[in-house]
């Protein structure tokens, strides 16, 4: 620093006699540098406006960003949506259980944008649009325990599409695989267990012939062989009980398509649809097991598709819905469906309570997924991830006949409970 006339107060500061106004020049310029090396905001893209709706959340960005994360904060609840890339701004305005948005930068590449809510809620699903522009957040309202699960559960991150400039161009290359022909008929598996008015379960053992799903690096264990035995112990134990009837999707190592897994059960009319997998991360170690039903989002989509078909016949347990309007018809398949996924999210409760004792299970053991094997409208049906193959400890418990045997036992448990309420609703 030099006073007003030119001279340095500091005897370590060296002027050689030069003015006030070229180490004041110096010093502007060495700030500006200090700040870019530090790092200046990097915002590529702005915060253009936040739409809140209901239980929907659409923020929209002027330009691409490189990802956001959300997460829950109690005491008051709110979701802090963190996105890279972009700056605060825009209109914000608040609707729903959101009843406050507040926007601001979030370190030097990125802003925070809080909403606050008159009600515990957490994120259902989320995701980009396909230029990156834009991200959906569905929320659902939930109680204040499953709200704090929620957020010990850590970040949400939702990244947009990939693209690597719009302008290149995709490479030409043709991969060819032997199909079989098409058998035009689904072929049903064996029921087991006599008495027809008991109710039937089906059981569906995850991946198969071709696709062995995840495989454990340590020890090459597949899930398919694994998902496999586990149906069978719990067939066993089902069958054991005497209360219902069991059919398997699969007995051997075959391959199925994910629409003739869920197309068997309701081709039987089964009364509920329980698929087996097990979980796995690249690294890390995650573990313990949850379970996923039908998200609500995701089954809107299938009943406006479902409704537009030409041939609505036997769509909903037997109902023929081809005579009636396409209006009618998606508020008939909306409203089986939201029962049926009702019904799927109680079992869901109902397992994992009774899973907790014997099994490993996560905090958030239940959660929902737009996932094609529990889209079947009229069936409740759950996809049962039994644990991570990807953490040997998971994996030595769920590949061991102690592991399945607990298993087993946790369903069979939830649904001797199942079916006996339906019963006594009646």
């Amino acid at each position: 620093m030099v006073d007003v006339h030119g001279r340095c107060p500091n005897p370590f500061c060296w002027t050689g006699g030069r003015s006030a106004r070229h180490y004041r020049g110096v010093a502007f310029f060495l700030t500006l540098l200090a700040c870019w090396l530090v790092g200046a905001p990097g915002w590529a893209a702005t915060v253009e406006r936040v739409d809140v709706a209901d239980n929907r959340i659409v923020i929209h960005f002027d330009a691409g960003v490189a990802q956001a994360s959300a997460l829950l904060l109690a005491a008051p609840n709110r979701i802090a949506l963190d996105i890279d890339g972009a700056g605060p701004g825009g209109t914000a305005a608040a609707s729903g259980a959101v009843v406050a948005v507040r926007q601001g930068a979030h370190g030097t590449q990125g802003a925070r944008v809080v909403f606050d809510l008159a009600v515990p809620a957490i994120i259902a699903s989320g995701g980009f649009d396909g230029d990156g522009r834009t991200l959906t957040l569905e929320l659902r309202t939930v109680d204040d325990a499953a709200f704090a699960r929620a957020a010990a559960d850590g970040r949400l991150r939702f990244l947009p599409p990939f693209s690597y400039g719009a302008a290149a161009v995709p490479a030409r290359y043709v991969v060819s695989a032997p199909v079989p022909p098409a058998s035009h008929r689904l072929v049903l598996p064996r029921v087991y267990g006599d008495d027809e008015t008991r109710p039937l379960v089906v059981i569906d053992a995850g991946h198969g012939g071709v696709d062995p799903g995840a495989i454990a690096a340590d020890s090459g264990l597949r899930e398919k062989d694994v998902t496999l035995r586990i149906a069978k112990a719990i067939r066993d134990e089902l069958l054991a009980s005497g209360r219902v009837r069991v059919a398997l999707t699969r007995e051997d190592d075959r391959f199925l398509v994910l629409q003739e897994r869920y197309g068997i059960a309701r081709k039987l009319k089964a009364s509920l649809f329980i698929s087996i997998h097990c979980d796995s991360v690249g690294s890390g170690d995650a573990s313990g097991a949850t379970v996923y039903t039908l998200s609500e989002v995701a089954s809107d989509k299938e009943s406006a598709r479902l409704a537009a078909r030409e041939n609505k016949a036997d769509i909903i347990s037997g109902v023929n819905l081809a005579s009636t309007s396409p209006d009618i018809s998606s508020i008939l398949i909306d409203l089986t469906q939201r029962e049926t996924m009702n019904n799927s999210a109680t079992f869901a409760k109902l397992l994992g309570r009774e899973a907790a004792p014997l099994l490993p299970v996560k905090p958030n053991f239940h959660r929902m997924a737009s996932l094609v094997v529990l889209k079947a409208p009229d069936m409740p049906s759950i996809l049962f991830e039994t644990g991570y193959i990807s953490n040997p400890g998971d994996a030595a418990f769920i590949s061991s006949a102690a592991g399945r045997k607990a298993i087993a036992e946790s369903i069979r448990r939830a649904v001797d409970i199942h079916f006996a309420r339906r019963l006594a609703a009646r």
